[in-house]
Protein backbone atom coordinates (compact mmCIF):
# COMPACT_ATOMS: atom_id res chain seq x y z
CA UNK A 1 0.00 0.00 0.00
CA UNK A 2 1.20 3.51 -0.82
CA UNK A 3 1.67 5.87 2.11
CA UNK A 4 1.64 9.65 2.27
CA UNK A 5 4.72 11.22 0.70
CA UNK A 6 6.79 13.27 3.16
CA UNK A 7 9.49 15.25 1.38
CA UNK A 8 12.73 16.23 3.02
CA UNK A 9 13.27 19.40 1.01
CA UNK A 10 14.49 21.72 3.73
CA UNK A 11 15.11 24.87 1.70
CA UNK A 12 14.94 26.37 -1.75
CA UNK A 13 18.65 25.71 -2.13
CA UNK A 14 18.20 21.99 -2.68
CA UNK A 15 16.06 22.77 -5.70
CA UNK A 16 18.86 24.49 -7.54
CA UNK A 17 21.39 22.84 -9.81
CA UNK A 18 24.38 24.01 -7.82
CA UNK A 19 23.16 22.37 -4.63
CA UNK A 20 22.19 18.99 -6.05
CA UNK A 21 24.05 15.87 -4.87
CA UNK A 22 27.41 15.63 -6.60
CA UNK A 23 27.91 19.35 -7.06
CA UNK A 24 31.47 20.39 -7.79
CA UNK A 25 32.57 23.52 -5.85
CA UNK A 26 32.78 26.50 -8.15
CA UNK A 27 30.95 24.81 -11.03
CA UNK A 28 27.59 25.86 -12.43
CA UNK A 29 26.34 22.29 -12.79
CA UNK A 30 26.78 19.25 -10.56
CA UNK A 31 28.20 16.01 -11.85
CA UNK A 32 25.68 13.30 -12.73
CA UNK A 33 22.83 15.75 -12.33
CA UNK A 34 19.43 14.35 -13.37
CA UNK A 35 17.37 17.20 -14.80
CA UNK A 36 14.19 15.13 -14.46
CA UNK A 37 14.80 14.17 -10.81
CA UNK A 38 16.95 16.91 -9.26
CA UNK A 39 16.90 15.38 -5.77
CA UNK A 40 16.28 12.05 -4.13
CA UNK A 41 12.92 13.37 -2.97
CA UNK A 42 11.88 13.97 -6.56
CA UNK A 43 12.88 10.45 -7.52
CA UNK A 44 10.92 8.94 -4.64
CA UNK A 45 7.94 11.13 -5.46
CA UNK A 46 7.99 10.06 -9.11
CA UNK A 47 8.24 6.38 -8.22
CA UNK A 48 5.30 6.66 -5.84
CA UNK A 49 3.13 8.44 -8.39
CA UNK A 50 4.04 6.09 -11.22
CA UNK A 51 3.00 3.13 -9.12
CA UNK A 52 -0.24 4.90 -8.17
CA UNK A 53 -0.97 5.71 -11.81
CA UNK A 54 -0.34 2.14 -12.93
CA UNK A 55 -2.30 0.55 -10.09
CA UNK A 56 -5.20 2.99 -9.71
CA UNK A 57 -5.46 5.54 -12.52
CA UNK A 58 -4.90 3.29 -15.53
CA UNK A 59 -7.62 0.70 -14.77
CA UNK A 60 -10.39 3.29 -14.50
CA UNK A 61 -9.45 5.65 -17.32
CA UNK A 62 -11.31 4.11 -20.25
CA UNK A 63 -14.60 3.64 -18.39
CA UNK A 64 -14.72 7.10 -16.82
CA UNK A 65 -13.84 8.83 -20.08
CA UNK A 66 -16.50 6.88 -21.97
CA UNK A 67 -19.13 7.74 -19.37
CA UNK A 68 -17.85 11.33 -18.96
CA UNK A 69 -17.79 11.09 -15.17
CA UNK A 70 -15.30 12.31 -12.58
CA UNK A 71 -13.72 9.69 -10.32
CA UNK A 72 -14.25 11.41 -7.00
CA UNK A 73 -13.06 8.50 -4.85
CA UNK A 74 -9.79 8.19 -6.73
CA UNK A 75 -9.24 11.92 -6.41
CA UNK A 76 -9.58 11.65 -2.64
CA UNK A 77 -6.88 8.97 -2.61
CA UNK A 78 -4.44 11.55 -3.95
CA UNK A 79 -5.11 13.54 -0.80
CA UNK A 80 -4.06 10.62 1.32
CA UNK A 81 -0.77 10.51 -0.57
CA UNK A 82 -0.06 14.20 0.03
CA UNK A 83 -0.30 15.06 -3.67
CA UNK A 84 -3.22 17.50 -3.60
CA UNK A 85 -1.26 20.04 -1.57
CA UNK A 86 2.03 19.43 -3.32
CA UNK A 87 3.26 23.06 -3.09
CA UNK A 88 1.61 23.93 0.24
CA UNK A 89 3.39 24.36 3.55
CA UNK A 90 3.06 21.44 5.94
CA UNK A 91 1.23 23.56 8.53
CA UNK A 92 -1.72 23.75 6.10
CA UNK A 93 -1.65 20.06 5.23
CA UNK A 94 0.68 20.20 2.24
CA UNK A 95 3.92 18.58 1.15
CA UNK A 96 6.03 21.74 0.70
CA UNK A 97 7.52 20.83 -2.66
CA UNK A 98 8.46 22.85 -5.74
CA UNK A 99 7.60 23.49 -9.39
CA UNK A 100 9.47 20.38 -10.54
CA UNK A 101 7.35 18.23 -8.24
CA UNK A 102 4.28 19.76 -9.92
CA UNK A 103 5.71 18.77 -13.30
CA UNK A 104 6.45 15.22 -12.13
CA UNK A 105 2.88 14.80 -10.88
CA UNK A 106 1.42 16.09 -14.13
CA UNK A 107 3.61 13.88 -16.31
CA UNK A 108 2.95 10.70 -14.35
CA UNK A 109 -0.83 11.14 -14.03
CA UNK A 110 -1.38 12.24 -17.62
CA UNK A 111 0.45 9.22 -19.00
CA UNK A 112 -2.45 7.15 -17.70
CA UNK A 113 -5.38 9.58 -17.87
CA UNK A 114 -5.00 13.20 -19.01
CA UNK A 115 -8.60 13.99 -18.07
CA UNK A 116 -8.16 12.92 -14.46
CA UNK A 117 -4.89 14.84 -14.46
CA UNK A 118 -6.65 18.00 -15.70
CA UNK A 119 -9.03 17.92 -12.73
CA UNK A 120 -6.02 17.49 -10.50
CA UNK A 121 -4.34 20.53 -12.06
CA UNK A 122 -7.40 22.75 -11.57
CA UNK A 123 -7.54 21.79 -7.92
CA UNK A 124 -3.86 21.60 -6.90
CA UNK A 125 -2.48 24.43 -9.04
CA UNK A 126 -5.30 26.82 -9.89
CA UNK A 127 -6.96 26.74 -6.48
CA UNK A 128 -4.62 25.32 -3.83
CA UNK A 129 -1.31 26.79 -5.00
CA UNK A 130 -2.94 30.11 -5.86
CA UNK A 131 -4.52 30.47 -2.43
CA UNK A 132 -1.35 29.35 -0.69
CA UNK A 133 0.65 32.07 -2.42
CA UNK A 134 -1.86 34.90 -2.10
CA UNK A 135 -4.16 34.16 0.83
CA UNK A 136 -3.96 35.25 4.45
CA UNK A 137 -2.96 32.88 7.22
CA UNK A 138 -6.60 32.69 8.32
CA UNK A 139 -7.80 31.89 4.81
CA UNK A 140 -5.20 29.19 4.40
CA UNK A 141 -6.08 27.63 7.75
CA UNK A 142 -9.75 27.60 6.84
CA UNK A 143 -9.62 26.23 3.30
CA UNK A 144 -6.35 24.46 2.58
CA UNK A 145 -6.45 21.47 4.97
CA UNK A 146 -9.70 20.15 3.49
CA UNK A 147 -8.45 20.87 -0.03
CA UNK A 148 -5.18 19.07 0.67
CA UNK A 149 -6.80 15.95 2.13
CA UNK A 150 -9.30 15.72 -0.73
CA UNK A 151 -12.48 16.17 1.27
CA UNK A 152 -13.15 19.33 -0.77
CA UNK A 153 -12.50 19.94 -4.48
CA UNK A 154 -11.57 23.37 -5.77
CA UNK A 155 -11.21 25.27 -9.00
CA UNK A 156 -10.60 28.72 -10.42
CA UNK A 157 -13.02 31.01 -12.28
CA UNK A 158 -11.40 33.28 -14.84
CA UNK A 159 -12.76 32.71 -18.37
CA UNK A 160 -16.17 34.00 -19.39
CA UNK A 161 -18.49 33.49 -22.39
CA UNK A 162 -17.10 36.69 -23.90
CA UNK A 163 -13.63 36.77 -22.36
CA UNK A 164 -11.24 33.91 -22.99
CA UNK A 165 -7.85 34.96 -24.33
CA UNK A 166 -8.88 38.55 -23.61
CA UNK A 167 -9.15 37.74 -19.93
CA UNK A 168 -8.74 41.36 -18.83
CA UNK A 169 -11.95 42.06 -20.72
CA UNK A 170 -13.99 40.09 -18.18
CA UNK A 171 -17.34 41.58 -17.23
CA UNK A 172 -18.09 39.78 -13.94
CA UNK A 173 -18.24 42.43 -11.22
CA UNK A 174 -17.82 42.55 -7.47
CA UNK A 175 -19.21 45.59 -5.69
CA UNK A 176 -18.53 46.31 -2.06
CA UNK A 177 -21.52 46.85 0.20
CA UNK A 178 -21.96 48.65 3.49
CA UNK A 179 -20.32 46.58 6.16
CA UNK A 180 -17.59 45.34 3.81
CA UNK A 181 -19.24 42.37 2.09
CA UNK A 182 -19.12 42.04 -1.70
CA UNK A 183 -21.85 41.24 -4.25
CA UNK A 184 -20.64 39.26 -7.27
CA UNK A 185 -22.58 39.19 -10.54
CA UNK A 186 -21.63 37.52 -13.81
CA UNK A 187 -21.02 34.23 -15.56
CA UNK A 188 -17.88 32.12 -15.79
CA UNK A 189 -17.32 29.56 -18.55
CA UNK A 190 -15.14 26.49 -19.18
CA UNK A 191 -14.55 25.98 -15.46
CA UNK A 192 -12.76 22.72 -14.68
CA UNK A 193 -14.24 21.12 -11.52
CA UNK A 194 -17.15 23.56 -11.93
CA UNK A 195 -19.32 20.55 -11.25
CA UNK A 196 -18.40 17.12 -9.95
CA UNK A 197 -21.73 15.39 -10.45
CA UNK A 198 -23.45 17.31 -13.26
CA UNK A 199 -26.04 18.70 -10.87
CA UNK A 200 -24.31 20.96 -8.37
CA UNK A 201 -21.19 23.12 -8.26
CA UNK A 202 -17.79 22.08 -6.96
CA UNK A 203 -16.82 23.00 -3.41
CA UNK A 204 -14.38 25.93 -3.44
CA UNK A 205 -13.49 28.47 -6.13
CA UNK A 206 -11.16 31.38 -6.53
CA UNK A 207 -13.18 33.87 -8.57
CA UNK A 208 -11.72 36.83 -10.45
CA UNK A 209 -14.04 39.84 -10.78
CA UNK A 210 -13.85 43.46 -11.86
CA UNK A 211 -13.71 45.89 -8.94
CA UNK A 212 -12.57 49.12 -10.57
CA UNK A 213 -12.58 51.20 -13.73
CA UNK A 214 -9.16 50.29 -15.14
CA UNK A 215 -8.77 47.15 -17.24
CA UNK A 216 -6.40 45.69 -14.65
CA UNK A 217 -8.68 46.50 -11.69
CA UNK A 218 -9.44 42.89 -10.82
CA UNK A 219 -9.83 41.28 -7.41
CA UNK A 220 -9.99 37.66 -6.31
CA UNK A 221 -12.55 36.11 -3.97
CA UNK A 222 -13.19 32.74 -2.35
CA UNK A 223 -16.67 31.48 -3.24
CA UNK A 224 -18.09 28.36 -1.65
CA UNK A 225 -20.67 25.87 -2.83
CA UNK A 226 -24.23 26.69 -1.72
CA UNK A 227 -23.61 30.41 -1.24
CA UNK A 228 -26.96 32.03 -2.15
CA UNK A 229 -27.00 33.11 -5.79
CA UNK A 230 -24.13 30.84 -6.81
CA UNK A 231 -25.28 28.07 -9.14
CA UNK A 232 -24.39 25.65 -11.90
CA UNK A 233 -25.39 27.07 -15.27
CA UNK A 234 -24.66 23.92 -17.24
CA UNK A 235 -22.29 21.01 -17.44
CA UNK A 236 -20.46 21.14 -20.79
CA UNK A 237 -21.24 17.85 -22.55
CA UNK A 238 -19.84 16.04 -25.58
CA UNK A 239 -16.35 17.54 -25.51
CA UNK A 240 -13.74 16.35 -28.00
CA UNK A 241 -11.49 15.21 -25.16
CA UNK A 242 -10.82 15.44 -21.43
CA UNK A 243 -14.17 13.76 -20.95
CA UNK A 244 -13.60 12.45 -17.43
CA UNK A 245 -12.85 15.98 -16.25
CA UNK A 246 -15.99 17.96 -15.56
CA UNK A 247 -16.31 21.36 -17.25
CA UNK A 248 -19.07 23.82 -16.43
CA UNK A 249 -20.64 27.23 -16.73
CA UNK A 250 -21.08 28.89 -13.33
CA UNK A 251 -23.53 31.68 -12.61
CA UNK A 252 -23.24 34.43 -9.97
CA UNK A 253 -26.41 36.36 -9.15
CA UNK A 254 -25.94 38.77 -6.26
CA UNK A 255 -23.63 36.31 -4.52
CA UNK A 256 -22.79 37.88 -1.17
CA UNK A 257 -19.19 37.17 -0.25
CA UNK A 258 -17.85 38.10 3.21
CA UNK A 259 -15.14 40.75 3.36
CA UNK A 260 -12.71 38.18 4.73
CA UNK A 261 -13.05 36.17 1.48
CA UNK A 262 -11.20 38.81 -0.50
CA UNK A 263 -7.82 37.27 -1.43
CA UNK A 264 -5.02 39.81 -1.59
CA UNK A 265 -5.79 43.48 -2.12
CA UNK A 266 -8.64 45.26 -3.89
CA UNK A 267 -7.73 45.68 -7.58
CA UNK A 268 -4.55 43.69 -7.00
CA UNK A 269 -5.41 40.30 -8.49
CA UNK A 270 -3.93 40.81 -11.95
CA UNK A 271 -0.45 39.91 -10.72
CA UNK A 272 -1.85 36.85 -8.90
CA UNK A 273 -3.53 35.76 -12.12
CA UNK A 274 -0.46 36.18 -14.30
CA UNK A 275 1.83 34.45 -11.79
CA UNK A 276 -0.48 31.46 -11.53
CA UNK A 277 -0.84 31.26 -15.30
CA UNK A 278 2.92 30.70 -15.48
CA UNK A 279 2.94 27.55 -13.35
CA UNK A 280 -0.30 26.41 -15.00
CA UNK A 281 1.34 26.58 -18.43
CA UNK A 282 4.43 24.70 -17.28
CA UNK A 283 2.12 22.08 -15.73
CA UNK A 284 0.19 21.75 -19.00
CA UNK A 285 3.49 21.27 -20.83
CA UNK A 286 4.23 18.45 -18.39
CA UNK A 287 0.84 16.94 -19.20
CA UNK A 288 1.79 17.04 -22.88
CA UNK A 289 5.03 15.26 -21.98
CA UNK A 290 3.10 12.48 -20.25
CA UNK A 291 0.80 12.09 -23.25
CA UNK A 292 3.76 11.87 -25.63
CA UNK A 293 5.58 9.37 -23.41
CA UNK A 294 2.55 7.08 -23.35
CA UNK A 295 2.16 7.27 -27.12
CA UNK A 296 5.82 6.43 -27.75
CA UNK A 297 5.51 3.44 -25.40
CA UNK A 298 2.35 2.23 -27.15
CA UNK A 299 3.96 2.59 -30.59
CA UNK A 300 7.00 0.58 -29.52
CA UNK A 301 4.94 -2.14 -27.91
CA UNK A 302 2.57 -2.50 -30.87
CA UNK A 303 5.27 -2.29 -33.54
CA UNK A 304 7.19 -5.10 -31.87
CA UNK A 305 4.20 -7.44 -31.52
CA UNK A 306 2.29 -6.74 -34.74
CA UNK A 307 3.53 -8.39 -37.92
CA UNK A 308 2.95 -7.51 -41.56
CA UNK A 309 4.37 -9.31 -44.57
CA UNK A 310 5.98 -11.75 -42.17
CA UNK A 311 7.96 -9.13 -40.23
CA UNK A 312 7.34 -6.96 -37.14
CA UNK A 313 6.19 -3.45 -37.97
CA UNK A 314 9.33 -2.18 -36.24
CA UNK A 315 11.39 -3.57 -39.14
CA UNK A 316 9.80 -1.15 -41.61
CA UNK A 317 11.33 2.24 -42.27
CA UNK A 318 8.01 4.09 -42.05
CA UNK A 319 7.43 2.79 -38.54
CA UNK A 320 11.01 3.47 -37.51
CA UNK A 321 10.65 7.06 -38.70
CA UNK A 322 7.46 7.55 -36.68
CA UNK A 323 8.93 6.10 -33.50
CA UNK A 324 12.34 7.72 -33.83
CA UNK A 325 10.99 11.20 -34.52
CA UNK A 326 8.40 10.84 -31.78
CA UNK A 327 10.99 9.90 -29.18
CA UNK A 328 13.23 12.80 -30.18
CA UNK A 329 10.29 15.23 -30.01
CA UNK A 330 9.23 13.81 -26.65
CA UNK A 331 12.70 14.21 -25.17
CA UNK A 332 13.00 17.76 -26.52
CA UNK A 333 9.69 18.71 -24.92
CA UNK A 334 10.50 16.94 -21.68
CA UNK A 335 13.91 18.58 -21.42
CA UNK A 336 12.45 22.04 -22.05
CA UNK A 337 9.71 21.41 -19.48
CA UNK A 338 12.06 20.30 -16.70
CA UNK A 339 14.62 22.98 -17.51
CA UNK A 340 11.85 25.53 -17.03
CA UNK A 341 10.46 24.02 -13.83
CA UNK A 342 13.90 23.61 -12.24
CA UNK A 343 14.43 27.35 -12.58
CA UNK A 344 10.92 28.46 -11.64
CA UNK A 345 10.30 30.03 -8.25
CA UNK A 346 6.58 29.63 -7.57
CA UNK A 347 6.44 32.99 -5.81
CA UNK A 348 8.01 34.84 -8.73
CA UNK A 349 6.47 36.45 -11.81
CA UNK A 350 7.77 37.62 -15.16
CA UNK A 351 8.63 34.13 -16.44
CA UNK A 352 6.45 34.52 -19.54
CA UNK A 353 9.01 33.71 -22.19
CA UNK A 354 9.57 30.12 -21.14
CA UNK A 355 6.27 29.38 -19.39
CA UNK A 356 4.52 30.27 -22.65
CA UNK A 357 7.27 28.88 -24.86
CA UNK A 358 7.36 25.45 -23.26
CA UNK A 359 3.58 25.01 -23.46
CA UNK A 360 3.57 26.24 -27.06
CA UNK A 361 6.15 23.63 -28.04
CA UNK A 362 4.96 20.72 -25.89
CA UNK A 363 1.27 20.98 -26.73
CA UNK A 364 1.87 20.78 -30.47
CA UNK A 365 4.47 18.07 -29.94
CA UNK A 366 2.11 15.83 -27.94
CA UNK A 367 -0.65 16.08 -30.52
CA UNK A 368 1.74 15.21 -33.35
CA UNK A 369 3.20 12.26 -31.44
CA UNK A 370 -0.30 10.98 -30.67
CA UNK A 371 -1.20 11.34 -34.33
CA UNK A 372 1.80 9.23 -35.33
CA UNK A 373 0.82 6.64 -32.74
CA UNK A 374 -2.64 6.31 -34.27
CA UNK A 375 -1.04 5.89 -37.69
CA UNK A 376 1.34 3.19 -36.49
CA UNK A 377 -1.46 1.27 -34.79
CA UNK A 378 -3.70 1.64 -37.83
CA UNK A 379 -7.30 0.58 -37.27
CA UNK A 380 -6.55 -0.40 -33.70
CA UNK A 381 -5.22 3.09 -33.03
CA UNK A 382 -8.60 4.46 -34.07
CA UNK A 383 -10.37 2.54 -31.29
CA UNK A 384 -10.61 3.43 -27.62
CA UNK A 385 -9.20 0.16 -26.36
CA UNK A 386 -5.66 1.10 -27.36
CA UNK A 387 -5.93 4.54 -25.71
CA UNK A 388 -3.85 6.53 -28.22
CA UNK A 389 -6.97 8.01 -29.81
CA UNK A 390 -7.92 9.41 -26.40
CA UNK A 391 -4.43 10.82 -26.03
CA UNK A 392 -4.81 12.57 -29.40
CA UNK A 393 -8.18 14.05 -28.44
CA UNK A 394 -6.97 15.13 -25.03
CA UNK A 395 -3.79 16.66 -26.45
CA UNK A 396 -5.78 19.10 -28.58
CA UNK A 397 -7.04 20.93 -25.49
CA UNK A 398 -3.46 21.84 -24.62
CA UNK A 399 -3.33 24.13 -27.66
CA UNK A 400 -6.38 26.00 -26.32
CA UNK A 401 -6.75 25.75 -22.55
CA UNK A 402 -4.48 27.75 -20.26
CA UNK A 403 -3.71 30.06 -23.17
CA UNK A 404 -4.09 29.49 -26.89
CA UNK A 405 -1.11 29.02 -29.17
CA UNK A 406 -1.83 32.45 -30.59
CA UNK A 407 -1.78 34.03 -27.14
CA UNK A 408 1.61 32.46 -26.49
CA UNK A 409 2.97 33.90 -29.73
CA UNK A 410 1.83 37.37 -28.68
CA UNK A 411 3.11 37.08 -25.12
CA UNK A 412 6.53 35.88 -26.19
CA UNK A 413 7.03 38.60 -28.76
CA UNK A 414 5.87 41.23 -26.27
CA UNK A 415 8.49 39.91 -23.84
CA UNK A 416 11.18 40.42 -26.45
CA UNK A 417 9.95 43.95 -27.11
CA UNK A 418 10.49 44.79 -23.45
CA UNK A 419 13.57 42.73 -22.68
CA UNK A 420 15.58 43.06 -25.86
CA UNK A 421 16.76 40.68 -28.53
CA UNK A 422 19.68 38.80 -26.99
CA UNK A 423 19.10 35.22 -25.88
CA UNK A 424 20.93 33.38 -23.08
Amino acid sequence: MLSRFSPRLASAAVRRFSAAPGAVPGSALPTAFDIFNPTEDHTMFRNMLRQFAEDKVEPQALEHNRKEIFNRDLFTELGGLGVLGITVAEEYGGSAMDATAVVIAMEELSASDPAFCLSYLAHATLFVNNLHLNGTHAQKLKYLPSACDGSKVGGMCMSEPGAGTDVLGMSTTAKQQEGGDWLINGTKMWITNGTLDGETTGDYFLVYARTGEKKTDLSMFIVEKDMPGFSLGQKIENKLGMRASMTAELVFEDVRVPAENLVGTVNGASICMMRNLEIERVALAAMATGIARRCVEEMNKYATARKAFGKPLSDFGQTQKAIGESYADYMAGKSYTYSTSNNLDLASSGNVLDSDGVKLFAAKMSKEVADRAIQVLGGNGYTGEYRVEQMWRDAKLLEIGGGTNEAHHKNMVNWFKKAGHELP
